[in-house]
């Protein structure tokens, strides 16, 4: 079993259609995903199952596109992330395949691969959301819009070896590349 992290630099960068993305390319895995948010959503416990897939919502999005299993969770700004995760890991398990949406969730889940939309240059917002620096620090791999797929040598983090950029042209259309490079995670089974 093997735990991914999709984070990004702001809201509305691509980091749920990424998600999707690599639900559909990798589908043998059989993925749970997650979504953790710290915005209320009226009528929803705090660790919600999507049921419907569909294009209306995040969690709907991963069923649409072949998730085994989707969730919300909603950390509001007065609790732990870590507190959420004790209640949700008993209710669910470790014995699958996750895939969490969430720049805390690398503070917070052992991630064996941690990826991040880089969409500074891409988007409106000028200035990254304050959980994108600690998130460029533990990431593996950033990911970026571009014209065409390519994979470059990024930047080395403290010395460690340099991590790739994935150049998408489509978010949701990982390339193969990327494909064979994430099939390479450590405890990632069919």
């Amino acid at each position: 079993m093997a735990i991914i992290v999709v984070g990004g630099s702001a809201k509305g960068v691509g980091k749920t259609t990424l998600v999707c993305g690599l639900i559909a390319a990798l589908d043998r895995f059989h993925w749970t995903a997650v979504k953790i948010t710290t915005d209320a959503h009226q009528g929803l416990p705090p660790i919600h199952e999507e049921k419907s897939a569909g294009p209306e919502t995040g969690t709907a999005r991963y069923l649409a596109a072949g998730a085994a299993r989707a969730f919300l969770l909603t950390v509001p700004p007065q609790r732990n992330l870590a507190q959420v995760l004790d209640e949700f890991w008993p209710r669910i398990g470790r014995g699958a395949n996750f895939i969490f949406e969430s720049n805390r969730a690398m503070d917070f889940v052992e991630a064996d691969l941690r990826l991040l939309v880089d969409g500074r240059s891409t988007t409106a917002r000028t200035e990254p959301k304050p959980s994108f620096w600690g998130a460029m620090l533990l990431a593996d791999a950033l990911v970026v819009r571009a014209d065409a797929d390519s994979v470059v040598s990024g930047d080395s983090v403290y010395g460690e070896p340099a991590r790739p950029i994935f150049h998408l042209k489509h978010l949701d259309n990982i390339s193969a590349e990327m494909k064979r490079w994430i099939e390479k995670c450590p405890g990632l089974t069919p």
